[in-house]
């Protein structure tokens, strides 16, 4: 299986020289939330016409251009504003320095494919054709066939996706569209539309203004999770070195473990948790590294729980179980439709009851994390972290309140890993809280992008102009996977229908789907 390989990548094509006197963004404009042509002219900003653009560049971003290019867009009539090289690049990012890197596999389905948008053929039938012998063949279309009840659910490896976005990124002339650099807010236009204020890279950084009847805004997560406590201690102690976020580098910490003796407490539930205490029990397996692991977690999970015998999770040994971030009902069966028909606090009770930290049960790990409790280096509490002090030789002094038993404990360490989470509150991004705070968009009931369920924006809507939102921004609406492989798809086809309604673009039809496919297929320009 070929990995991405970024020397492979397609050049974008080269940024716009722009006159060195072009002015930095006049005050009157950043306070006003509806711009005018003329305003726009005043600044001496250059304004670059476009009739769709969309800001981040990353797996929501591709996956709105490939939907636009099947439904007939050129590639001229789209613009992507992104500070990325490549589309996965915060995705291999994140899943890299959380012990996912490309040779692992990711949690998602054979069919989750963003570079396919048939979802056909699957990752695994991909694995099975390229496979050169019987048994390379069978083994994942077998798996697909008994997943979840003979065999564990098959996942794609994250460089078959990274690599499958590569060549889909190649067939549609996705570089063609990309212009890198920040976008630093989006405004209504008074003529219906908007303006986005764009940045460039380089030495030469320039202010550019693109006017468009369509924004799609797809920035991911907004930012990293620090928790008080890790601020605090990095205020005190100046470093990050013991105690680091899994969504940072921090393979110092599986290095240093190596060469010596040592405890490690990891806080956190997830697949990012589960990923890291893999990699630590591979490391005494495989290099002898003598680490002790501490798993400190927040709610601890004795067995099966959920509000009814029809909505229950597997659970065991303080870990919630479920094969994907979500319910499989949540991306096109009941809960979806359900979800689709709530408001208010109804919908608000039905995410809560859904969400919730969980990782996939897989029997290989299981037999690895059994065999390390039996030999003692790995043991769960239940606990919330109350603050990390620094103690003698620099380690690290962990103090927790006992969920269960009540009352401080404490525990010495030589590292802290919190593997809690990413952040989506609107206001840890700029171009997020700007368009709240001064456009006066709409937050849904857990506070993010208030979007229909075709995922427009409708509190940003600016005469003929549509805004659009996809992914872990617009969480809390009316889709519960929106932040997932196939959620920014499922995203990106409902933008696409309403943008064909309104004349931009083709309406992907049976004919046109079938046909569409076949080009995939071939790997010709759509």
């Amino acid at each position: 299986m070929s990995t991405t390989d970024e020397t492979r990548v397609s050049a974008p094509p080269a940024r716009p020289v722009w006159d060195d006197r072009t002015p930095d963004l006049p005050d009157q404009l950043q306070r006003t939330p509806v711009w005018t042509d003329e305003l726009v002219a005043a600044s001496g900003i250059p304004v670059v016409d476009v009739p769709f653009v969309t800001v981040g560049g990353g797996m929501g971003s591709f996956t709105m251009v490939d939907v636009l290019r099947i439904a007939g867009v050129p590639t001229n009539q789209v613009k992507v504003l992104t500070n990325l090289r490549h589309p996965w690049e915060n995705y291999a990012y994140l899943t890299g320095v959380s012990q996912l890197p490309p040779h692992y596999r990711i949690r998602s389905d054979a069919s989750s494919m963003p570079d396919n948008l048939w979802g056909f053929p699957s990752y695994a039938a991909r694995r099975a054709f390229h496979s050169r012998s019987v048994s390379g063949f069978i083994a994942p279309l077998w798996n697909v066939l008994t997943e979840n009840v003979l065999t564990d659910y098959w996942t794609p490896l994250a460089g078959e996706v990274f690599e499958g976005m590569r060549r889909e990124a190649d067939r549609i002339g996705y570089w063609d569209c990309v212009a890198h650099g920040q976008a630093r807010m989006v405004r209504k236009r008074a003529a219906g539309g908007y303006f986005t204020v764009f940045t460039t890279q380089g030495a030469r950084k320039q202010r550019i203004i693109y006017r468009s009847a369509y924004v799609h805004l797809a920035v991911g997560w907004p930012s990293i999770r620090f928790l008080p406590d890790m601020q605090q201690f990095r205020s005190q102690h100046g470093n990050g070195y013991r105690f680091v976020n899994a969504y940072e580098p921090h393979e110092q910490v599986y290095d240093d473990l190596v060469a010596r003796p040592g405890t490690v407490v990891l806080r956190g539930g997830g697949i990012a948790a589960s990923a890291i205490i893999h990699r630590l029990l591979n490391d005494r397996e495989k290099l002898g590294a003598q680490t002790r692991i501490v798993h400190v977690l927040r709610t601890y999970v004795e067995g099966p729980h959920g509000p009814s015998r029809f909505m229950r999770r597997r659970g065991k040994n303080g870990w919630a179980h479920q094969g994907f971030n979500w319910p499989k009902a949540s991306w096109g069966g009941q809960l979806k439709m359900r979800m689709e028909r709530l408001e208010g606090e109804e919908r608000k009770r039905l995410w809560e009851t859904l969400e919730g930290t969980t990782t996939p049960y897989r029997k290989g790990w299981q037999k690895q994390l059994a065999a390390a409790r039996r030999d003692g280096v790995y043991t769960t509490v239940a606990g919330v972290i109350d603050r990390v002090d620094r103690v003698g030789d620099g380690r690290l002094g962990v103090v927790y309140r006992d969920t269960k038993g009540g009352g401080l404990r404490s525990l010495d360490a030589d590292f802290l890993v919190d593997a809690t989470g990413l952040i989506g509150d609107l206001r840890s991004h700029r171009l997020l809280n700007d368009l709240v705070e001064v456009t006066g968009v709409d937050r849904n009931v857990l506070g993010r992008l208030d979007v229909s369920p075709g995922f427009e924006v409708r509190s940003a809507r600016s005469g003929s102009g549509r805004m659009f939102a996809a992914g872990a921004i617009t969480e809390g609406a009316y889709y519960a996977p929106a932040d997932s492989l196939l959620g920014v798809q499922y995203a990106s086809l409902r933008t696409a229908d309403q943008l064909a309604e309104m004349g931009f673009g083709k309406r992907i039809g049976s004919g046109r789907s079938i046909a569409q496919w076949w080009r995939f297929m071939r790997g010709v320009t759509p």
